[in-house]
C-alpha cells in the first residue's frame, strides 16, 4: 500500500495495481520530490503521466494543487486509479484518461495548462524520450512549468526535450529523478 505523505489527505492509503506491471514510487522518494518542489504555485494544475495508482497527482492535490489530470494505459492500473480518486472524493478536482502517455498528448492542450508534470514510466522500457517529446509537442505546459521524471539509474534520458532542459538530478537508491525546467 502507498500512503499520502502530507496535506489534507495525509495518511490516507491508496490501492495499487496487482502484479508487477506497475511499480509504485516509494513513499520516501515521493516525499523527497515534494520537499524539493516546495509549496505548489497558487492555482496549479498538475499532470500525472504513467499514473499507475495516481500517487504523484493525488499527493499534489493533497498539498494544494487546484486540479490534476491522470493518464494511464494499463487497464488494471486505470481501474485502481479511478477507484482511488473516487474513494478520496477527488472527482471534481481531477480527470483520468485511458491513453498511451508516450504517444500524442495533443488532447491535453484543449483546456489544460500544467505547472508540473510527473512522468513515471516503466523502468528500462525506453518510454522517457518519446513521452518527453509528446509532452513538449502537446503545448500544454505553462512556460514556467516543471517536469519531474522518475527513471532507473542505468537508464539514459535526454538532456532536453522541446523547450525543457534537465536542471537537476537526484538519486534515491536505484532510482533517479530528473527535473526539467523551461528554457523560455
Amino acid at each position: 500500500m502507498v500512503r499520502i505523505i502530507a496535506g489534507e489527505l495525509r495518511g490516507r492509503r491508496l490501492r495499487t495495481p496487482p502484479g508487477r506491471s506497475t511499480r509504485p514510487t516509494a513513499d520516501r522518494t515521493r516525499e523527497a520530490v515534494f520537499d524539493i518542489l516546495g509549496d505548489l504555485p497558487r492555482g496549479a494544475w498538475v499532470l500525472d503521466l504513467f499514473a499507475g495508482s495516481g500517487a504523484f497527482g493525488i499527493e499534489a492535490l493533497s498539498r494544494g494543487a487546484v486540479g490534476a489530470v491522470f493518464v494511464e494505459n494499463d487497464r488494471r492500473a486505470f481501474g485502481v486509479l479511478r477507484g482511488n480518486l473516487q474513494a478520496l472524493d477527488l472527482g471534481r478536482r481531477s480527470r483520468a484518461f485511458f491513453r498511451d502517455a508516450a504517444r500524442g498528448l495533443g488532447f491535453l492542450a484543449r483546456g489544460f495548462r500544467f505547472r508540473i508534470a510527473f512522468l513515471d514510466p516503466p523502468y528500462r522500457a525506453g518510454l522517457v524520450p518519446p513521452a518527453l517529446q509528446a509532452l513538449a509537442a502537446a503545448g500544454c505546459m505553462d512556460p514556467a512549468g516543471l517536469l519531474v521524471v522518475e527513471h532507473a539509474a542505468d537508464e539514459e534520458v535526454p538532456e532536453s526535450a522541446g523547450p525543457f532542459r534537465r536542471s537537476d538530478l537526484r538519486r534515491y537508491g536505484d532510482t533517479l529523478v530528473s527535473f526539467y525546467s523551461s528554457m523560455l
